[in-house]
Order: structure tokens, then sequence, then C-alpha cells
């Protein structure tokens, strides 16, 4: 059996999106090539698209948890990790996407609209993606933040250019099946409709949509029947055609009754901000079943009393399709002039302007919170938040990092100005958040020791180029020749032994000389110490 759906509730959860990798490049000659982890992936999106080939919310009913696919973790080698896919639901046209609170965030009226329910977490940068002049190495990267969790209701107003109203087995469904392809149901027994049937039907040039929707008794606005749950149906219905039975055996009952108690029913209905009330918008009337002898002749008896209301009023049997062809055509008027007044309007709406974001905007708010034990500084803003779900905590530098950003974006500037000292609770986020005691962070000491992000080792992996070289190399052998000569002039003036010849080994590389006091004796005919020189020497 075939079951309608047109309210159901979505339980979403978008996929997380991956942490970033953190690595170091190895290879050979290279054992400390530099930072090269990659990114996270992104959590896929949870898309609702308005599809015509869907009619019904059944599916979501029968399964209404759904979630999207997680990121993949980046990886080693600057290779980033693979993104969740997205996860497409279609929905029928006519859609209202609300909050469990009842707030209207999107309405898919047109094929083909998109509106992102729930938006997938964001992959985190790896080590490389965290590397700059000062932070050369980074041991740390970003987490994955989680996807969005959230639970949506879905309703379904049915599109249709013309909605037909009545009360229970006044031939709507015959009228329907007459005027256009749709196969409704049919029975002889009230409440045969459950749930709307929509039917397409050409007038001229003019091509329309009709509903049938259930049929409204006597305090249907305040959920007798089934006319309260199939009244949001005839929301966006441009015009109406009232379809009163005149073929009625029911007492107490005739047409211009059955109008009165339709019309009170349509006037306590509340219709959304912004549409007309729906006895407001164009109405035509219907007697129906002037097939049967005593049916035409009340339908020719209660006509005069209806156009005096003011109403176009149509004779006609969806059985013997007597008077249809003069209804089709006056509802193609109607709906031609409907959708001119939607043009016009769409072309009288002021113009949308699209304004950039404020550069001094903040980013971010504090308020300040009342405790048992003090104050209580609450920092509110999707940066910090997002930066806090990205840090793991469990790393002293990633913790160190998240000071640097929050003390960058003016955090602790907007925390000294709110009254905050050191140690007062600080939370970041809405709710439980994450809660710091709060240390002013002194940045004409920040970096007293090694700064944070860099790796002494780094440093000396700095080669001389082959001038610089030769250039050391030039600068070497003329210092030990400088040594030489100056071995020389001293052994002539009679302080060194003439006869002894310096060695080269004994000219040390910064063109000193190396001698051996142990080995040193005197001469008593010249009154001077000589000193043997080490090396060998003739």
């Amino acid at each position: 059996m075939t079951t309608f759906v047109d309210q159901i509730t979505l339980h979403l959860n978008a996929g997380n999106g991956g942490d970033g990798c953190v690595s170091v490049k190895r290879e050979k000659f290279k054992p400390l090539g530099g930072p090269d982890g990659g990114p996270g992936g992104s959590g896929g999106d949870i898309v609702l698209v308005a599809d015509p080939n869907t009619t019904t919310l059944l599916a979501y009913h029968r399964s209404p948890h759904r979630r999207s696919d997680n990121g993949g973790p980046g990886m080693g080698d600057y290779r980033g990790g693979t993104n969740g896919e997205e996860l497409v639901l279609p929905v029928p046209l006519g859609t209202v996407v609300k909050t469990p609170e009842g707030e209207v965030l999107v309405d898919l009226t047109q094929a083909g609209d998109r509106f992102v329910a729930a938006e997938g977490g964001h992959g985190g940068l790896g080590n490389n993606g965290l590397a700059n002049s000062k932070r050369k190495a980074p041991g740390f990267a970003l987490l994955g933040t989680p996807g969005v969790e959230r639970d949506l209701i879905l309703e379904l107003k049915t599109v249709a250019d013309v909605a037909l109203v009545g009360y229970p087995s006044a031939g709507k469904s015959s009228l329907i099946a007459a005027m256009s392809a749709a196969k409704p149901k049919i029975a002889d027994y009230p409440f045969t409709t459950l749930h709307p049937n929509l039917g397409v039907v050409d007038s001229g040039n003019t091509r329309y949509t009709i509903a049938d929707v259930p049929g409204l008794i006597e305090g249907a606005s305040e959920g007798r029947g089934l006319g309260l749950e199939f009244l949001r149906h005839v929301e966006r219905c441009a015009a109406l055609l009232h379809v009163l039975d005149c073929g009625t055996l029911e007492p107490g009952r005739d047409p211009i009754s059955d109008l009165d108690i339709i019309l009170g029913e349509l006037e306590a209905y509340p219709v959304p901000e912004g549409q007309k009330p729906l006895t407001e918008r164009p109405q035509l009337i219907a007697l129906n079943k002037i097939d049967v002898p005593e049916a035409r002749e009340l339908a020719e008896f209660v006509k005069a009393d209806l156009e005096e209301r003011g109403y176009r009023v149509f004779l006609i049997s969806a059985v013997s399709r007597e008077g249809l062809t003069q209804l089709n055509y006056a509802l193609g008027e109607l709906v031609e002039e409907s959708r001119a007044e939607v043009v016009a309007a769409i072309e009288a709406s002021p113009r949308i302007v699209l304004r950039p974001k404020a550069v001094d905007r903040s980013g971010f708010q504090i308020r300040v919170e009342g405790g048992s034990y003090g104050n209580l500084f609450r920092v509110l803003g999707e940066k910090p938040w997002r930066w806090v779900q990205q840090t793991d905590f469990n790393n002293d530098e990633a913790v160190g990092y998240l000071a640097d950003r929050l003390h960058k974006l003016g955090v602790e500037d907007g925390l000294f100005k709110a009254g905050a000292v050191a140690g007062s609770t600080v939370v970041i986020g809405t709710g439980d958040g994450v809660v710091f005691d709060w240390e002013p962070t002194m940045s004409s000491s920040a970096e007293i020791a090694t700064p944070r992000g860099t790796d002494p080792r780094l440093d000396q992996l700095t080669r001389p180029t082959a001038k610089q070289r030769r250039a050391d190399y030039l600068d070497r052998m003329d210092a030990k020749e400088e040594a030489r000569q100056e071995l020389r002039r001293e052994g002539e003036t009679g302080f060194w032994d003439v006869d002894a010849e310096i060695a080269e080994d004994a000219i040390l590389a910064d063109g000193t000389v190396d001698y051996d006091d142990e080995d040193a004796d005197f001469d008593d005919d010249h009154g001077v110490e000589v000193i043997q020189l080490r090396g060998e020497s003739e």
C-alpha cells in the first residue's frame, strides 16, 4: 500500500574533517629535509536538492538518520587526505526546511534548488602547511573539525496553480481525473483521498497544474478530519476552485451551506507571513454532478445566489464531462493573471545588495558571566571555536600556536578590557566549551629560548660554496708562508740555529710553529737556546 508522507524529521551528521600529518622529509643524503606532512581532507556535506521526480518524503520517514563520509587524514611526502563524498538527498518541489524551533531556513520550490543542510568538517593543516620563515620545523599539525550535527524538519507543501477544495465525496478526484491524466483513487465513501493528487492540464497555450486535496469538513482548521493536515498544500496555489456537491443526499447539506463552511475553515487557517490569505485569492465555483436531474435542478437554482456574491459559477459533470471546457479556459485565464502579477512583483522588488564584511570586525565577542567563584569570561566566535577544535592539547607546541593565534586575533586585549586578570576562568565556545585558566602572554619574553617551531639541526645544513672554499685555502697557504719567512728572519738574527732547516710539517694550519720544549738544548758558542723543531730535518 502506497503511503504519503509530507512531514518528517531528519537527523543529520556531516562528515568530520581529517587530521593533518606531522612528518619530516627523509631521503638519502638528506636526513633532515624539512617538514612534509600534508593536510587532512574535508568532510562531506549533506545537501538537499529539489527533484521533480521525487513526490514524497517516505524514504526519509523510514530512514531519517543520514551521515556523510569523513575526510581522510593527511600523509607524508606532501600528500593530502581524501575529501569526504557529498551526500545528496533529493526532496520534492515545495519542500520547506525548518529547525525544530520552527524557524524556516529555505523553501525549495524550483527544480534544482540546493541547500547545504549540514556542512562537513574542515581538514587540518599538516606541519608543512604550518611552516614559515620563523617556524621552520613545526612539531605539530592541526586536527580536523567535526561536521555539523543537527535535526531538521522537512515539510512538503504541494506546488500547484489551482487547488480543488470541497467536502468529502464532492467529486474532486473525479474532476482531476477528467481534466488531466492523473489517476487518483475514486470511491463512493468519504475521505477516499488520503493524500494530495497532482494533475497537469493544457488550456490553449497555457499549461498549469491542479491539486486535489483531501476533503474539508467543519472544524478542519482545528484538527477535525484530514483537512488541517493537508491545508498546507493549498498555501502555494494561485487560485481556488470550490467543487460543490449538488447531488448529496445527506440531510442539512446544500451547496450554499457547504461553501460557507469551507470559506470559514479557509479563513481560520493561518498562512505564512507575506502570502495572501486563502479567501483573498481568485476563486471559482463548480457545481458538480449535474448529470443527475435533481442535481442539475439544484445547481440552476443556487447559481444566481452565488453569482450575486461575485463568483464565477460553472455547472459541470465529471462523469459526462459537460462544462469542463469552459471551466478549463477560465482556470487558465486566472493562472495567466497570477503569473503576470508574480513577474511584476519580482521586477518591482528592491534589488539585493551584497555588502562585503567590514575589515575591522574582530570576529569574536567576549561575554562576562557571573558565577559562584567570580566572573567567567566567555569568548564567542567562529574563529576561536574552530581553532580550539583544531588544537591537540597533548602537544605543548600546538597549545603555544593556539595562544599565538588568539593573541594576534586580539582576544587577550579584549579580555583585559573586559576586566580579566591572570588566573581568571575563560571559556571558549557555547555551553561547556573549553575551559582555561587564563595566563596573559608576555610578548617581550615569548621567545627567550629556542623559538617554537624551529630545529637548530636544520640551521647546520649550510654548505660553503666553491668560491668560499678556495678563499679559505688561499688564506691558509698565505699564513703558512708568512710563518716560514718569520722563522727565517729570526734565524738570520741568531735567535735560531741557522743550520737547522724548517720542516714543512712544523708549520700548523693557522701559521704557527709547533715545537717541543723537552728536546731543547743550549748552544754555548752562541749563547742561545736551540729549539729542536718537530718534523724531519737534515
